[in-house]
């Protein structure tokens, strides 16, 4: 069983996405600077209770990547970048940082954060489009960086019989 301790570290990085998610969708439509946009977001009422340092990584390093970011995404989406709407552009950028820069992260949690982010500031249903373009982004990247992929599925495989 998690320790209190980890649970509230899981809470605080929860926070920090939700806050990367907004301040991205801010960074796409304002086109401000990532110094103002973050002193704004570290006014945040819950910002002492985000894992402040993870929010600032999340914020400068998917904004001055976006370029390769977006080259990652065109890969896994199966529509033209500038139909997505910017609340999906901003979950999917961060989950696609994750599954690229953050192999401590499981895939299962990455993909399951950024649905629930999709399900509380997106589209009807975009979470299902979130959910598959991730899904695709972490068998291809997760396998690339460790050699193998492992399913969320508790069941080994199936054995071919000879």
């Amino acid at each position: 069983m998690s320790s209190h301790t980890e649970v509230r570290a899981r809470h605080r990085r929860s926070r920090a996405r939700r806050l990367a998610v907004q301040a991205l969708y801010s960074w796409q439509l304002a086109g401000e600077a990532v110094e103002d946009i973050y002193e704004y977001y570290s006014e945040d009422r819950d910002f002492d209770r985000t894992d402040a340092p993870y929010f600032k990584e999340l914020l400068v390093e998917i904004t001055s990547d976006s370029e390769s970011l977006n080259i990652l995404l065109a890969k896994y989406a199966d529509r033209d970048l500038d139909q997505l709407t910017p609340v999906e552009h901003a979950i999917l950028w961060v989950g696609l940082f994750e599954l690229r820069d953050h192999l401590e992260v499981p895939h299962a949690v990455v993909i399951n954060e950024a649905v629930l982010l999709s399900k509380k500031f997106g589209a009807e249903n975009g979470h299902r489009y979130v959910n598959a373009v991730l899904d695709r982004a972490a068998k291809d990247l997760r396998t690339a960086v460790t050699g193998e992929w492992k399913t969320m599925s508790a069941r080994p495989p199936d054995k071919k019989k000879a």
